[in-house]
């Protein structure tokens, strides 16, 4: 009897149709991962980028990897990455492509020094962990992880509640280690067998184990009435063409103490209808029911002068006493004197039903190229007879670790302030929702749109 060892098998000469699988791959990215996303392409792509590198030499797959992941996300990315300059841009959508071929690079170079089933686990663990380190040390946090792609598909997203969104990326990439291995093995049923029926009881689980958590366990508790607002586009669009030619003077510090007060009034001037209309607003949601209330980050697009804060919140704290509601207030300010070299700050003020400040959350993560400067990265939460609420602002969503706070302390309500634009609409509401189900908190995510 002859003891067969079957090893990953790595052969460019093996397989005429690899190039095939690189344009089914590329095809199969470009649907599954940033727009146009096609839930189950994010399931396939990986099975033939995989296949190509591992029938090339190692260099000339994972490059040829590495320029096709870079040309699709050339097209993508315009738009939904925020304005930045070329010299920018080019550096960051390299960074995404390295991010997406280590694990197909790492796979070529462990998979073959393995035997068995132990070899299809090199490519899941090296695309859960590249992806990991990316959302502790990438700026951009898990913007771009596979595991979004599979919103809507409520039994997985469970997952994430024990996992985070790491064990969507597992058992999604383990596809692709089983199937080029059953591949090697020319799907030889009794040679690939046991890993078909051991993936098959995993998705099984995960899959059942979701819907029952859905079927079986929904939520329970009492019900608040939580309302969130965003001022008219027109409005804001006639407003920022109003105060245009004054921002070199209050965002740069270099204006005198007298260009400063000429744009103040200019911008409180052009502002005032729009604060007129959110003020407006809580009150028809007050007396329609809510009980807690929120505005857009930096309401919707508008700038507020620091030595204006006090006579807007006066206004919100009495609408707020008046009505006995919470009111959360998004706002983008303009300092006097600068805070670490930047003349604005991006934060949330929340308003008590006595009209008093409960908190004032500076955002954690600002978009890479935005002015204000990073708050301190404690998310603030009060007890409330509707429950714990929290808040953080818009990109913070996009940091796990940042909203595991939240988590921690078992808030009731996370109340997320955003101003999106529409590139990246739906896609950053969506991935909001992976941080809900993550910490078992109602989301209340209050959305402005706008325009890069």
């Amino acid at each position: 009897m002859t003891n067969q060892k079957h090893t990953t098998v790595v052969n460019s000469n093996r397989d005429r149709l690899s190039y095939v699988w690189l344009a089914l791959g590329i095809l199969f990215f470009a649907f599954g991962t940033l727009r146009w996303t096609i839930p189950l392409a994010a399931w396939l792509y990986p099975v033939f980028l995989l296949r190509f590198v591992r029938t090339q030499p190692l260099w000339r797959g994972n490059l040829l990897v590495l320029l096709a992941l870079v040309l699709v996300w050339e097209v993508e990315l315009p738009g939904v990455v925020p304005s930045v300059t070329v010299l920018l841009y080019v550096p960051i959508v390299f960074g995404f492509g390295v991010i997406a071929t280590l694990p197909y690079l790492i796979d070529r170079l462990l998979a073959p020094r393995l035997q068995g089933l132990l070899a299809t686990l090199v490519f899941p663990s090296a695309m859960t962990t590249i992806w990991y380190l990316s959302g502790l040390l990438n700026p951009y946090g898990t913007f771009g992880n596979p595991a979004y792609t599979q919103y809507g598909n409520l039994p997985l997203m469970q997952l994430v509640s024990v996992t985070g969104v790491w064990g969507i990326i597992l058992v999604m990439s383990w596809l692709a280690g089983l199937f080029n291995w059953a591949w090697e093995r020319g799907f030889a049923w009794p040679r690939v067998r046991g890993g078909a029926a051991l993936y098959a009881s995993l998705l099984a689980l995960v899959l059942l184990g979701g819907g029952a958590r859905l079927a079986l366990f929904p939520a329970q508790g009492s019900t608040v009435r939580v309302a969130g607002i965003s001022p008219s586009h027109a409005l804001v669009d006639a407003a920022d063409k109003q105060v245009f030619q004054h921002w070199n003077a209050l965002f740069s510090g270099t204006g005198t103490q007298a260009e400063r007060e000429r744009a103040r009034q200019a911008v409180a001037q052009a502002y005032a209808p729009i604060n007129d209309e959110l003020l407006a607003l809580s009150l028809q949601q007050a007396r329609a029911g809510a009980k807690i209330i929120l505005w857009p980050e930096c309401s919707g697009g508008v700038y507020l002068l620091e030595e204006d804060e006090a006579a807007l919140l006066a206004r919100a704290s009495s609408l707020a006493k008046t009505t006995g509601t919470y009111l959360d207030l998004g706002l983008c300010e303009v300092l006097q004197h600068p805070v670490q070299s930047s003349f604005t700050l991006n934060k949330s003020i929340l308003l008590d039903p006595k009209g008093l400040v409960v908190w004032r959350y500076e955002k954690t993560h600002p978009v890479p190229g935005d002015p204000e400067p990073p708050g301190d990265g404690q998310v603030p939460t009060v007890q409330t007879p509707y429950g714990r609420l929290s808040t953080v602002i818009c990109f913070d969503a996009d940091h796990p670790g940042t909203i595991r706070q939240a988590g921690q302390v078992n808030v009731d309500i996370l109340l997320v302030p955003s101003h999106d634009w529409r590139e990246i609409d739906p896609l950053h509401t969506q991935m909001a929702t992976f941080r809900a189900i993550e910490n078992g908190s109602p989301l209340c995510a209050r959305r402005a749109m706008g325009s890069l």
